[in-house]
């Protein structure tokens, strides 16, 4: 059980708990959620005693063991398998106890712990557990030095849950896994008898794991019962319902003061009018709801191009002459083409990634690109290559040195980048910030594919889906590499495994994945093999079923940009009907205006129609070809 109690803490001078209170039952697994920066660190740092708060209280039950993964990965020539063993420290030292012992009770009584905790089951369970986190057999013998930091945090993680510890703090944990990695941790995270508090942007991963959400916002801490689903609709209804009752008081007040106002001096009613003044003090303000919006992230789309954007013809790919990570790739590339890469980190998708964007050049084979082919490409590691002396604006400009300061101005602010976070150098912006900036600089040239290899690690759950918005609304081909199932599962239409060396459609739904991965790969993760065709016979079977479907294709896109024309009709009428002059006079032009609304009202709810029909009937076709 953690118990927060009139908790208060400033951090820097900025107030992030204000007398804040919540209970975490005992073996309770909770979702903490919050605004970035709003102190859900700082709670953990709170809980293990690493801060002491200003005021109230922080407490666990005595003797409970804190488990949380070090900000420091570990290294040196030390085995994984070995690093996580000596996670468990009892076990470490009854280990090295028994080898220098020499009184026969007292090894006695080693043993017989030994025996109690299990002991020599400890290796076989360390190596399950990192097995599921994506280390073979061969990689656990290795030592901790020869992997990346992104790796060793993995080991670290995967020593934490080897303690098994009463308390386990889990501070995004999948921002450095995979997502047969998040899959594996959801799973074992289910299981789990301890008390867990997580941190995570990964609403899949709450809805899976979490049996409630701990909010922080406003610097007080809110538990809802229920997944992140139910939290969501529950906060809905609870703001909803303030809402009301903050009107319904401000009409009380007012009729209260209207009636002071009129009545405080006149002697039969100077009574009644002091009881009013002493209610309306006593009338505690409810406060307003502020809703705290995200900025919106905009993707330019880019200009038509003749298709293909791509085609592949048995190409092979890696960063040694003769060593290709990938070979036999045989495809090609549309603007229609959303793609998610499935696939174990080291399996090549960050590889083919830059072989698509032109990172890296192709070992065989034939890769021919579009005339004016242009490709907008995001990965983590740029987080690290931004200048940190340097503004968002100076970082744009080096783009688009002929542009002025207005234009970079505007398109930084149609990514959240407004006067102050555009003006502030990039090594002082948080995680978030420098994501949605690298996004914005990736798509700056409107390029005809964007390829985003994981780009949600430093989002929050609201910025998350407002990046699956822009997805949709843009009209380039996406490669998408992401642990968040929940992006994948809102953005894009098809799934290519990558694995054993080769790239190739996977015949299923992110469900049957989940399930092909839990059931340790035995699964069949691709479709049976099709008869195989040449590389131009495979061209012209596609070409053949695109122009089946493309009459279809350009009915929904023009029934799509009809229901746009009147969003747009619809939102200006709205727009003039707020403007209190329209009803000056006789009031003609705002009875015209609401008539106007109506009609047009009703022409976008039968265009909406015939854009939905169109689209299900293209969307029918599209797969028929495909199967």
């Amino acid at each position: 059980m953690i118990i927060i109690d009139d908790l208060t803490f400033r951090m820097e001078g900025r107030l992030l708990f204000d007398a804040a209170r919540a209970i975490v039952p005992e073996g309770h697994r909770v979702g903490l959620l919050g605004r970035n920066g709003t102190g859900k660190t700082t709670l953990f740092k709170l809980i293990t005693g690493e801060l002491a708060p200003e005021g109230g209280s922080v407490s666990v039950p005595k003797g409970r063991r804190i488990g949380h993964v070090a900000q420091e990965a570990p290294g040196g020539p030390v085995s994984l398998l070995e690093t996580v063993l000596a996670a468990d420290t009892e076990r470490a030292s009854l280990l090295a106890r028994r080898e220098t012992e020499s009184d026969g009770i007292a090894l006695a009584e080693i043993e017989h712990r030994l025996l109690e905790i299990d002991a020599h089951a400890a290796p076989s369970r360390a190596a399950t557990i990192l097995s599921g986190l994506g280390f073979s057999t061969e990689a656990q013998a290795r030592p901790c030095s020869e992997f990346s930091g992104g790796w060793r945090m993995r080991v670290a993680l995967a020593a934490v849950l080897f303690a098994d510890p009463d308390i386990l703090l889990l501070d995004e944990p999948t921002n450095y896994l995979d997502l047969e990695g998040t899959i594996w941790l959801e799973s074992y995270l289910k299981t789990t008898r301890r008390t867990v508090l997580l941190i995570s942007h990964d609403r899949d991963l709450l809805n899976s794991v979490a049996q409630s959400i701990l909010h922080l916002e406003d610097r007080k801490l809110t538990l809802y019962t229920g997944r992140y689903d139910q939290f969501e609709e529950t906060r809905a209804q609870r703001l909803a319902l303030q809402e009301a009752s903050r009107k319904k008081q401000e009409a009380a007040r007012a009729h209260m003061q209207d009636f002071v106002d009129r009545f405080r001096y006149k002697a039969s009613k100077a009574r009644q009018a002091q009881s009013r003044l002493k209610a309306l003090a006593k009338m505690a303000p409810i406060a307003a709801v502020i809703e705290r919006r995200v900025a919106p992230f905009h993707l330019p789309s880019p200009q038509e191009i003749a298709p293909p954007l791509l085609a592949l013809d048995d190409v092979s790919v890696g960063y040694a002459p003769g060593q290709p990570v990938l070979s036999h790739l045989d495809f090609r590339l549309d603007a229609d083409d959303r793609i998610a890469l499935l696939g174990a980190n080291g399996n090549g998708k960050s590889t083919f990634a830059k072989l698509i964007a032109d990172k890296l050049k192709a070992g065989t084979g034939r890769l021919s690109r579009a005339p004016k082919l242009k490709v907008g490409y995001f990965a983590q590691h740029q987080l690290d290559e931004l200048r940190p002396e340097e503004t968002p604006v100076w970082h744009l400009a080096r783009l688009m040195p002929k542009a002025t300061e207005t234009d970079l101005r505007k398109r930084l602010g149609a990514f959240g980048f407004g006067i102050d976070l555009a003006d502030t150098p990039c090594g002082k912006l948080s995680g978030g910030e420098k994501a949605r900036l690298l996004i914005a600089l990736a798509a700056f040239d409107a390029p005809h594919v964007l390829i985003l290899d994981e780009p949600t690690n430093h989002l929050d759950i609201d910025s998350r889906a407002a990046l699956a918005e822009a997805l949709n609304d843009y009209s380039g081909a996406v490669i998408l590499i992401s642990h968040d199932r929940h992006l994948i599962d809102a953005s894009v239409d098809r799934l290519w495994l990558v694995a054993g060396g080769r790239i190739t459609a996977y015949d299923g739904d992110l469900d049957d994945y989940r399930r092909h991965v839990l059931s340790g790969g035995k699964a069949a993760a691709a479709p049976a093999p099709k008869p195989q065709l040449s590389p131009a016979e495979q061209r012209r079977l596609a070409a053949e079923k695109r122009a089946q479907v493309a009459p279809l294709k350009k009915a929904a896109d023009q029934a799509e940009k009809l229901v746009t024309g009147l969003q747009a009709k619809l939102a200006g009428i709205e727009a003039s009907l707020s403007d209190p002059a329209v009803y000056e006079g006789d009031g003609a032009r705002g009875l015209a205006l609401q008539q106007e609304r109506g009609a047009v009202q009703r022409d976008l709810a039968a265009a909406e129609e015939r854009w939905l029909a169109a689209l299900e009937v293209y969307e029918a076709a599209k797969e028929a070809v495909e199967a």
